[in-house]
């Protein structure tokens, strides 16, 4: 099969590569649509990946075509979503139902061989059938939908727990989780959500949502601590979906008194947390939290809740893909997100 294959740092080659043959309990998938994440391009590029050479890849949809013998025959020639999160299922946080937080996880597309390629070998266990309705294309987004979902449920709670629907909401941050969170938000029917980002092409993304311009703050042009202080009059939950010291603080400031702040975006470099920051966290006994990946239990989980919402037709993801790619022109899509050379917003590997 042909696979991308990432040798070492900045030295990713599309070649020939064996195709997996999957252990007992694991199947192997036809990869039919796959996502480039923000992840993927500091571990081609500056990072590494734990060990090398690897197959990156970790949001993709496909179809079973082999299955290991201990694993259920149900699953041949469906067509599925996969969590690419492979826990111990030993540690506290399994045995707590929070497969997320596993102490000794394995990852599809890091740790192990992943979807930039023809096949991928991955656990039963990991598998969610996708229903005719959704496209593999849409299917391909479920992780980082999933991801979304997982952190709007840690910030806004649920059912006795959440926040009343007239709640201000601010999302920092408009690139592809900050959008799907939105994208969520105003779906479960939150009246007053605002968005922060720094681009005209992410206003326009966030007004297709059904947020009104008024409610976008650019970063790029605007004081956003005034904004938040004055036209939004303070943040019940303020979602940083950054990962930069500034945009924390923009949401301590910025943060009504006894409301929430949930820190979603993964770091760009070390944080810094300023002592009058702290002050505010304390005097406005702000509830700080972090959310990390999303709960794939194969029951009421997070990829249950965006499968059930695609299927309804209620959400369209799809609606943010900007760049569909065949698999050996993918290292193009590699370099746009680097090199910031174009807007872009979700780059995939089209359904083959």
């Amino acid at each position: 099969m042909k696979a991308w294959v990432l040798h070492d740092i900045n030295d990713i080659r599309y070649e020939d590569a064996e195709i997996p043959m999957p252990d007992p309990d694991e199947v192997r998938v036809r990869v039919k649509a796959a996502g480039i994440c923000g992840s993927d391009i500091p571990r081609i590029y500056k990072t590494g990946a734990h060990k090398m050479p690897l197959i990156p890849g970790h949001e993709f949809s496909g179809v079973v075509e082999g299955i290991g013998n201990e694993a259920n025959s149900y699953w041949m020639g469906k067509r599925v979503g996969i969590y690419p999160l492979i826990p111990c299922g030993k540690c506290k946080p399994c045995k707590s139902g929070h497969p997320e937080m596993c102490r000794d996880y394995d990852y599809i597309g890091s740790r192990r061989d992943g979807a930039f390629a023809e096949y991928v070998a991955v656990p039963a266990d990991n598998l969610i059938e996708i229903p005719e309705s959704v496209s593999f294309e849409q299917a391909a987004m479920l992780e980082p939908m999933a991801v979304a979902v997982h952190a709007m449920r840690k910030g806004v709670g649920e059912n006795d727990t959440a926040v009343s629907s007239d709640a201000r909401i601010v999302v920092c941050g408009m690139g592809t989780i900050g959008l799907l969170l939105t994208m969520f938000l105003k779906e479960r029917g939150y009246k007053n959500v605002f968005a922060i980002g720094n681009k005209d092409t992410q206003k326009e993304r966030v007004v297709s949502l059904g947020i009104s311009p008024d409610n976008y703050c650019d970063s790029a042009s605007e004081d956003v601590v005034k904004w938040l202080q004055e036209t939004v009059g303070g943040a019940d939950v303020y979602f940083e979906c950054v990962g930069k010291n500034e945009c924390v603080s923009y949401g301590v400031d910025g943060t009504a008194p006894g409301g929430r702040i949930v820190l979603v975006g993964n770091p760009y470099s070390d944080m810094q947390l300023r002592k009058d920051v702290y002050w505010k966290i304390l005097r406005n006994q702000l509830h700080v939290m972090g959310t990390w990946n999303s709960t794939f239990l194969q029951r009421d989980d997070d990829w249950g809740y965006v499968i059930r919402r695609l299927e309804e037709g209620k959400i369209h993801p799809e609606g943010f893909i900007t760049h569909r790619l065949r698999s050996e022109e993918l290292e193009k899509g590699f370099r746009i997100m680097k090199d910031k050379t174009e807007d872009y917003c979700k780059i995939i590997r089209m359904s083959e």
